[in-house]
């Protein structure tokens, strides 16, 4: 099988995903208001902007956050249970303790917006992707239409924050998300408004979640903030919960994760380990893997998906032909799980998340958020497809 084309259905072609339907249909409401309640947290760290009017904290672990899969964690806002530590690589684990994916939401009518949260690393950046991204908080709201809008992004300084975040803000009453650290892991946040703001704090929704598992991509690298990495952009285009389970180096197909992943009553998988396996491992590892995942969940759509090419490929042959193999492995794998039998399969081929302008990744790999956003534009009407025919 060509990397543009499915061997059989359901797998979905390209020209057929790009026909699909990008409308969103968005419905939400509003609940009875609460007002805040103060608690005064404790620091050194606290800027003077912040000190200048009496500011009322939320802390968000009392109403929870979104893309948080399991509820028995080590810490509040790691991604796996505890249990996992013993099951799963090292690094898949110290990975896991990051809060790639999860956001918060609330509705307030406050004109500044105030935060407070602590990192676990005082590595705030890397060299190709910045704080803003690995650390930084990033701040959306829904506008007039219902449509979400960004707003601000937070750059952290330290590993403890607490300051003014943004303020001026029009009048009026409306709901907000905010997006956690792709690449760092959280102690503890809280938003704090003024005295006299009206507050509701919006508890994780309940539709089935989207989960993402894959490599440093699907983890976030390298995205600007946090709100554009393409899990984030799909779970606001999609108006879905979103579950990122990207572990940057570490998304191999492994068996353990499989089993994790089982225990999420999932609307789809997606699985986007290519860029870490080679076409042995892939060769090796699919079967087994889906294998396990239809075992937990038999009715779950699964959608497995081939790497995306390489900036220098048209140019470098090491390049194309690392592309080549692993896409090829993939096609062969596809068609042996259909051959024997398996059920709602899909199949996105890897040439159409990224442009053929190359010019949408930070270092030849990891996207820019132009990047992510052609992934998005790939992934779109797949899921879209999908969630409308459940």
């Amino acid at each position: 099988m060509s990397a543009h084309q499915a061997t059989s259905q359901p797998i979905l072609s390209r020209r057929s995903v790009l026909s699909l339907s990008l409308q969103a249909s968005v419905a939400w409401s509003i609940s009875p208001w609460q007002r805040s309640e103060a608690s005064t947290p404790n620091t050194n760290n606290v800027s003077e902007e912040a000190s200048v009017e009496e500011v009322l904290w939320h802390d968000v672990q009392d109403w929870g956050v979104e893309g948080r899969a399991f509820a028995d964690t080590a810490a509040y806002y790691d991604r796996f249970p505890a249990k996992a530590q013993q099951t799963v690589r090292d690094a898949v684990w110290g990975l896991s303790r990051h809060s790639a994916g999860m956001l918060t939401r609330f509705r307030t009518d406050a004109t500044t917006l105030h935060v407070h949260y602590e990192l676990t690393s005082g590595n705030l950046a890397m060299p190709h992707m910045p704080a803003t991204g690995v650390s930084g908080l990033d701040l959306y709201a829904r506008d007039s239409d219902n449509r979400w809008k960004w707003v601000a992004v937070l750059p952290p300084h330290t590993q403890v924050v607490q300051q003014k975040w943004i303020s001026g803000l029009a009048p009026g009453k409306r709901e907000y998300a905010v997006y956690l650290p792709l690449y760092n892991g959280v102690k503890f946040l809280k938003i704090g408004v003024g005295s006299d703001a009206q507050w509701e704090s919006l508890p994780p929704r309940t539709a089935k979640p989207i989960v993402f598992y894959g490599t440093s991509i699907t983890h976030g690298a390298c995205a600007s903030r946090p709100g554009m990495a393409h899990v984030a952009i799909l779970g606001r285009r999609l108006d879905r919960p979103v579950v990122n389970l990207g572990f940057s180096g570490s998304g191999t197909m492994d068996l353990p994760v499989a089993e994790l992943m089982g225990e999420i009553d999932a609307a789809v998988f997606v699985i986007d380990c290519l860029p870490n396996m080679n076409a042995d491992e892939v060769q090796q590892r699919t079967v087994p893997f889906i294998t396990k995942l239809r075992e937990l969940r038999p009715a779950t759509p699964i959608i497995l998906v081939e790497d995306r090419s390489y900036s220098g490929s048209w140019i470098i042959p090491s390049q194309r032909d690392r592309n080549a193999t692993s896409r090829n492995a993939l096609a062969g794998q596809m068609k042996r799980l259909l051959e024997l039998g398996y059920k709602d399969l899909y199949y996105l081929p890897g040439e159409s998340l990224l442009g053929a302008d190359r010019d949408d990744t930070t270092d030849g790999s990891h996207p820019s958020d132009l990047g992510f956003i052609r992934h998005a534009d790939a992934f779109e009407p797949v899921l879209r497809n999908l969630l409308s025919s459940k």
